[in-house]
């Protein structure tokens, strides 16, 4: 049975079909290999004119030794400047951008998924260890991903609700602009918190403070007081976890005329851009911290930073900048 990697009789015979001038579906069928396969092993090695069944060979023998070095490991400039940059608090993905746009350094660029790979690679991949504590969400490893079933299904404590089933399905096209998704951020020894919410066409963002701490009767004034802000015409929906701080969700739909779905227990990824906005929260104000010392103009000031930043899922443009178009033709 012919095997995946080509062996050097398959090179050889490979070699004499381009003497012969055979096409390569010819060469294919004589090796029991599909035409691409021939095809990519010519094009690779000089083409029909210059391939060598030998130097194809050591070529891929070359290719096969482990362990590889990395382009961190092979570029100390571009290792300098990936590092540098991750200390400065810039994403991978940020990263990989600028060097992209930039041409890379020596002519290298790397992918976001490389940089995390060094990052986690704790100075096994040619960049410094330590520097998962200047990523979003400061990991020093990679979380685990559950398979289905294997996470706990506990619901929230809350009376009757709207699930997510219900709620329309132009809400997931992310077309129509005023549907809001909305969470708490938990500080210390679970004693602070504050309250976020992410509109999910632009992500524009509101920070919400609970001085008196993350009860029910707090969270309702919270999220009164910030829905106040917004336009009528942009208070469609808002999705929740099933949390107890939501448990006066009636009257709140009823306060801000908006109505109020609830995620599946343990389904983050159902309020997708929420869980995101939250991990980027972290970076201004650290978990572990008590977060009452946070008022609500220092809230604002942090959320004012996040909604005027580019974003690369708006080419660019801040979510500001989408939300103010969104309202200007909602009202046009």
């Amino acid at each position: 049975m012919t095997g995946r990697v080509l062996d050097a009789r398959e090179r050889e015979e490979i070699r004499v079909g381009m003497a012969t001038e055979e096409s390569f579906a010819d060469v294919g069928r004589r090796l029991g290999r599909p035409r691409s396969t021939v095809s990519r092993e010519v094009g690779r090695n000089g083409g029909r004119l210059r391939y060598c069944a030998v130097k194809a060979d050591l070529r891929a023998l070359a290719r096969t030794a482990r362990p590889k070095a990395t382009k961190f490991e092979l570029n100390q400039p571009l290792s300098a400047h990936v590092e540098a940059r991750s200390i400065a608090l810039g994403s991978p993905t940020t990263i990989a951008v600028e060097l992209t746009r930039a041409g890379g350094i020596g002519g290298d660029t790397v992918s976001p998924e490389t940089i995390y790979q060094g990052v986690y690679g704790h100075g096994t991949r040619g960049l410094a260890t330590g520097l998962g504590r200047h990523l979003h969400r400061k990991r020093s490893r990679r979380k685990r991903r559950f398979r289905a079933g294997e996470e706990p299904t506990k619901a929230g404590p809350l009376e009757e609700f709207s699930l997510i089933t219900l709620r329309p399905g132009s809400v997931e096209d992310r077309i129509e602009p005023g549907h809001w998704e909305g969470d708490l951020v938990i500080g210390a020894k679970n004693a602070s918190a504050i309250v976020t919410l992410v509109e999910r066409t632009s992500r524009m963002n509101m920070l919400g403070d609970l001085p008196e701490g993350h009860d029910a009767e707090s969270v309702l004034a919270c999220l009164i007081e910030l829905f106040e802000r917004v336009p009528l015409a942009m208070r469609k929906t808002l999705t929740w976890d099933q949390g107890r701080e939501m448990s006066r969700h009636g009257e709140l739909a009823g306060a801000v005329d908006m109505d109020v779905y609830f995620a599946e227990p343990h389904h983050p990824c159902q309020r997708g851009s929420n869980e995101n906005f939250n991990g980027l929260v972290r970076r201004y104000v650290g978990k572990g911290t008590n977060l009452s010392v946070f008022y609500q103009k220092d809230l604002d000031v942090i959320s004012h930073r996040i909604n005027t930043m580019p974003r690369r899922l708006h080419q660019w443009e801040s979510a500001k900048d989408r939300y103010d178009a969104a309202i200007v033709a909602l009202t046009a």
